[in-house]
């Protein structure tokens, strides 16, 4: 007699269940409420006051009084200013922060060149408000160093008054988007390897070929992304415009201050929030596109 004997798989007893990571996601939990907290006190409650504030009266009501006091040709003016200043500085900070960019990367990787002129970038970058205005005044204003130099050795007369217009602020703000598109689109260019030009070259490819086929494309969303930052980071600019323009309002930065402070016409407040309302959600569509382009940056960069 044959006896058959059926072998039967081992059944796994359940795991029990961790005690501790329960305890453990909570813990990770509260290790975010000062992000959240911090995120919550600067960002999402102004810009919450700031739509409230542009729907209301004076008297509290609900009113479209504010909203429809941005199609003033004032304020039009003010917002076209804001964007030309910002576009301008945003593509001159691009083109010639990108070449410095290209030249740190084509030379050797940790010189000492390289850590100073991005170290005098970082700081450059965050160089503005009044010690960028006093810079600039003591330097072309109507008595600054190069004007005086120019009256005595060249007889040419310059009371440095461009300083204070919208072409001035362009010169000024200049000044500090070059140094950030350098740090924001380095790490794009030192993501570009040398052997992609090697391979276009063994395959007959010129230089021109290199970059319209290769290189460009690559890096065409990281310097689209760049220049969208730099957009915002001038439209949003007040402290250095503010040090250099007390007599007018050309931005929209300055007439959100003068709106705020008016001694005149008082009660103004809410007209500066639908200003201030008006900004954001300039400054949300170009972070959300800035978003968009970084996605598809990160992907050949990881």
């Amino acid at each position: 007699m044959t006896t058959t004997i059926d072998t039967l798989a081992p059944v796994s007893a359940p795991r029990p269940a961790r005690r501790g990571h329960g305890w453990r996601s909570a813990r990770s939990a509260i290790g975010t409420i000062p992000f959240f907290g911090y995120v919550a006190v600067f960002l999402i409650i102004p810009t919450a006051i700031v739509v409230i504030g542009a729907f209301r009266a004076p008297g509290g009501a609900f009113s479209w009084v504010n909203i429809l006091a941005l199609g003033d040709s004032t304020v039009i003016d003010a917002f076209v200013a804001s964007v030309v200043l910002s576009a301008v500085t945003a593509a001159i900070g691009a083109v010639f922060g990108g070449l410095l960019a290209y030249v740190l990367v084509t030379g050797r990787p940790g010189s000492i060149s390289r850590r100073i002129v991005t170290a005098v970038c970082s700081v450059l970058a965050q160089f503005g408000g009044v010690m960028l205005a006093f810079a600039f005044i003591a330097t072309l204003g109507s008595a600054g160093m190069i004007s005086n130099l120019l009256r005595d050795w060249l007889g040419v007369e310059t009371t440095g008054a461009y300083l204070y217009t919208v072409p001035g602020l362009i010169l000024v703000y200049t000044y500090f988007q070059i140094p950030l598109m350098v740090i924001v689109f380095l790490p794009a260019v030192d993501g570009i390897r040398a052997q992609w030009r090697e391979a276009t070259e063994t395959l007959g490819g010129s230089t021109w070929v290199y970059w319209r086929r290769v290189a460009g494309p690559l890096l065409a969303p990281a310097f689209l992304g760049s220049l969208l930052l730099l957009f915002a980071n001038a439209f949003s600019a007040y402290a250095t415009a503010a040090a250099l323009v007390t007599q007018s309002t050309p931005i929209v930065p300055l007439k959100i201050s003068g709106a705020i402070t008016n001694e005149v016409n008082v009660g103004h407040a809410d007209l500066a929030k639908s200003l201030a309302l008006g900004m954001v959600i300039i400054v949300a569509i170009v972070m959300w596109l800035y978003a968009l382009l970084q996605k598809r940056t990160a992907k050949w960069l990881g």
